[in-house]
Order: C-alpha cells, then structure tokens, then sequence
C-alpha cells in the first residue's frame, strides 16, 4: 500500500470512543435480552442499563491524561497537541470529558429514578433501550468536530426521546407532549441542517476548526451564503436549547412526560444543545462573533426574564404545577447558561468555562429536586406544589434535601456552590463589558428568589395548617432514596469546594 493510500484509511482509538460505544452496545444488547427476559425478571434490564452507565463513566478515568482524537483524515490516534486535531471528526479533550461526565452522570441518576416507574408503569424493553440510545448521542456530541457528527450525534440524543416522553401508553397528555417535543425538534434539526448545508457550500470542508479558518477568506459572492448559514445554525440550537422564543414546547412535554423523563430532559436534553451551541459558535464561528455575540445576549435576557415570570405566576394548587414550576425554572436557567456564551464573542473562548460550571452544579441540583418530587408524586400523582405542604413533618430528610436543592437553584447559602456558579457568570457578563445583561441578570435572579423561597416555604409548614397536604410516608424505593443521597452529598461536595469545581470545570476548555 502507497503512503498516499495509507493516509486515506482512518485510525481508531477504540479506548477513545469507549464511553459512547459502550452505552450504544449495552443499549442494544438490553433490546434482544428483552425478547428472553421472563417479565417477573424485567428489572435486570434496569440493573443492566446501571451498570453499563457507571462502566461508561469509568472509562472516562483513562482518558484524562491528555487530548486524543480518532477518525482523523491524517492525524494521529492519540494526538500530542490540539493542533494535531483539527482534521478528526472525534476528539476527546477536557471540554469533552467533563460534558460526558455530565451527560453519563445524568443518565445514571435518571435510570435510578426510572428503576420504580418501569416496574410498575412503563415498558421495561423499550424504556431502557430508548435512553440508553438517547444517552450515547448525548455522550458522543461533546466529542464531535464536524458538523455532520455533530448532527448525527444531536438526533441519535433526540429522537430516542421523543418516544420516551411518549411512552405512557393511553395517557393523552403524554401522547401529546410527544407530539409537541417531536415538532419542534424536526423544526429545529431542518433548520440546523439548512445552515450547515450552507457553511459547507461557503467553505467546502465539515471540519469545525477548518470552517473557522476558511469563513474569514470567503469570496464575496459567498459570504451571503455564509452568513445566513451562520444565521441558521444558531436558529436550530436555540430551539435544542429551548430560548425564548423557541422554548414554547418546554412546559406540556415535562408535564406529560414520564417524570424520570422530565428530569433527563432538563439536564442531558439541556447539555446537549448548550454543548452543540458552545461548539459551532467558538470553535467554528469565531469570525462571525458581532453577530451570534449580540445576538446570544438578548436571547439570554429574553430567556431568563420570561422563564423566571411564568415560573412567577405558577399556581400551586393546578395539577402538575411542580414539575411546570421545574420547566419554566429550567427555561430562566438556560438563560443563564447562554450569558458566558454571548460573554465569549466580547472578552475570549475562556468565558464558556462559566457555562461548563454552572451546567455542572444545575445538573446536580435540578435533578435532586426531580428526585424528591418523584418520591412525594408516588402519594400524590398530581405533582401540585400544594403536596409538598408539610413535608418536613412526614420526611425531615426529603424536605431538607429539597430546600437545599431549591437554595442552590435560588443562589442562597447554604447551597454555596448555586450563589458560586451563578456569580461566576454575573462576572463574565461584566468582564465582557455586558454591563446591561448583567443587571438583568440580577433582576431575574431577585424575581427567582420569590418562587423558589415560596415552595421551600411550603416544605416547612406545619401539619396543621394543612394536613391533607401531608404525604403518607409511603415506602421510599432504594433508587430513588440513593438518586437523591447521590444529588445531595454532590451539592454538599460542590458546595464545600466550589473553586476547586471551577476549575475542575474549566481546566483546559479551548
């Protein structure tokens, strides 16, 4: 074979893709055993899906030594420096590894909350099939460098689902929370895909770091073309990533989800996008940072300001007021999550650190609070706000978690790492000179204070103000205790350390 044919045949590292590799074949491998799996054993298949997650996070330990990269064109399997990556399609740097670690991790807590709900309600096959095929994608993403593994990898995170939000069979909410979740998301990934049909016309290469070098020196008939692509890539994400004005899809789809599927959603469905948007804005659009910089900003002050005011008018008597007050919280969050983003078209890549950090601790927190939620929702199916009522007087544990939970989403001691995260991203914000976004910043975060003390409030009533509203102290089921003892001594942990998770967080990103 010629050295010129020899640089045609791409190199694998296979210990490189093993995290996502790894949940893909456990996820086929639970769809055949759920043809020979007795139903009185279905539960296996959860275990199963448990320990293929907590296998794929262990294999991320190998892979902190150092950047590696596979299905390069020329470029070695294991590469020495970031330059030497440009031409693969997978690279595993640290960016990648700790959006892996949040996505797998998230997996994981949300098959331990899946574990009661597919033994008594949902399809154990298909459950577990479906978000360890969604999980894979979600892991893969961080890991793509060229936009057609980047869409690949956000539709293989997608669509599988779109069948678990769906996947309540006769429940008409749940059918048409699938629908909802499924249109906007084809919407999105047309629009996605026009954008980067027209990148790639305008520079002949799906290669991110390519892209950014070749969009600076494109001719002028062209950089129309280019420019709307720009335009549209970032449209599609910002439907992923549910910003206002594309976030219409967000309340119903976790009201009529499973609520284990709920909780994935808002914290795996969110890394995705934001993972997909830092991508394609700082590593592939840095040319064209005028114009996603100023845009992001106002998206991220839309956001914040109309999900912290729906979240405001919650009532907490209206079923499903719970898990609706979770997703307009989620919606005001992922603006929050876009500010150090905008930040990094004004002061450096440096900036999506903040992002990095704070998906980090809301991942914990938010899927802490998902947790407890599923546990008082097994005595009150409604999932009304008013059912948290006195809960410190039936669950001391479950209560203290949930108000710390709640405190860290709010920004308040003692959930120290939720006030660390969010005033690391008020300073980017003013690093950036974004003086305004960070006053809106402020005014949200005060405007979020109101509805997160008023359920933490709740939680400490006493019994005899409402004594209905009590939870019978049904037996907690193991997974769901350990979800939450997991998410709460993480917070504690988190809290505890916060710079040290900064730079946990940000060591190394671009």
């Amino acid at each position: 074979m010629t050295s010129a044919s020899a640089s045609l045949v791409q190199s694998v590292d296979w210990l490189t893709i093993a995290p996502p590799t790894l949940t893909a074949l456990a996820a086929l491998g639970v769809l055949v055993a759920d043809l020979f799996v007795p139903a009185a054993r279905k539960q296996l298949l959860g275990w199963t899906a448990i320990g293929a997650l907590a296998a794929a996070l262990a294999l991320l330990l190998p892979l902190r030594a150092g950047d590696r990269a596979t299905f390069c064109l020329t470029a070695p399997a294991q590469a020495a420096s970031r330059a030497q990556t440009a031409g693969c399609s997978y690279t595993a740097d640290d960016f990648t590894l700790v959006i892996q670690l949040l996505v797998l991790g998230g997996a994981l807590l949300t098959a331990l909350l899946s574990l009661p709900a597919t033994r008594e309600k949902l399809p154990a096959g298909e459950y577990w099939f479906l978000l360890l095929s969604s999980a894979a994608g979600a892991a893969l993403l961080p890991a793509a460098r060229d936009l057609a593994t980047l869409v690949v990898a956000l539709e293989v995170a997608s669509l599988p689902a779109f069948a678990l939000v769906g996947l309540k069979r006769g429940d008409r909410r749940s059918s048409e929370a699938a629908l909802k979740f499924f249109l906007s998301s084809v919407t999105a990934t047309a629009v996605t895909l026009l954008g980067a049909s027209f990148v790639y016309a305008a520079t002949g290469t799906l290669h991110l770091t390519e892209i950014a070098a070749r969009l600076d020196g494109v001719p002028g008939q062209l950089q129309t073309l280019a420019g709307t692509g720009v335009a549209l890539t970032l449209v599609g994400f910002a439907f992923k990533v549910a910003a206002v004005p594309f976030h219409f899809w967000v309340p119903d789809t976790y009201t009529g989800a499973p609520l284990p599927v709920a909780a994935y959603l808002s914290v795996v469905g969110k890394a995705v996008g934001f993972t997909g948007l830092i991508l394609v804005t700082v590593v592939a659009f840095p040319s064209y940072a005028d114009v996603w910089g100023p845009a992001l900003a106002v998206l991220a002050a839309l956001t914040m300001t109309a999900g912290n005011a729906a979240a405001l008018r919650q009532d907490p008597a209206r079923e499903g007021s719970a898990v609706r007050l979770l997703a307009w919280s989620s919606v005001a969050q992922a603006g929050y999550l876009l500010v150090p983003i905008a930040a990094a078209a004004y002061s450096g890549d440096d900036q999506v650190g903040a992002t990095v950090a704070y998906a980090l601790m809301y991942a914990v927190v938010n899927l802490g609070a998902f947790a407890v939620v599923a546990l008082v929702a097994r005595a009150h199916p409604g999932k009304r706000l008013t059912d948290h009522a006195g809960l410190y007087a039936a669950s001391p544990a479950a209560a203290l978690a949930l108000a710390f939970f709640l405190l860290n989403l709010a920004g308040l001691p003692p959930g120290i790492i939720g006030l660390f995260a969010k005033v690391t991203v008020f300073s980017s914000a003013v690093d950036a000179g974004l003086g305004w976004l960070a006053v809106v910043m402020g005014v949200n975060v005060v405007i979020g204070l109101a509805y997160y003390l008023r359920w933490t409030a709740l939680l400490f009533r006493t019994p005899e103000s409402a004594p209905a509203a009590v939870p019978d102290g049904p037996r907690a089921p193991a997974p769901v205790t350990l979800a939450i003892v997991l998410t709460a001594a993480a917070g504690a942990v988190l809290s505890g350390y916060p710079q040290a998770a900064l730079r946990f967080a940000t060591a190394g990103l671009f």
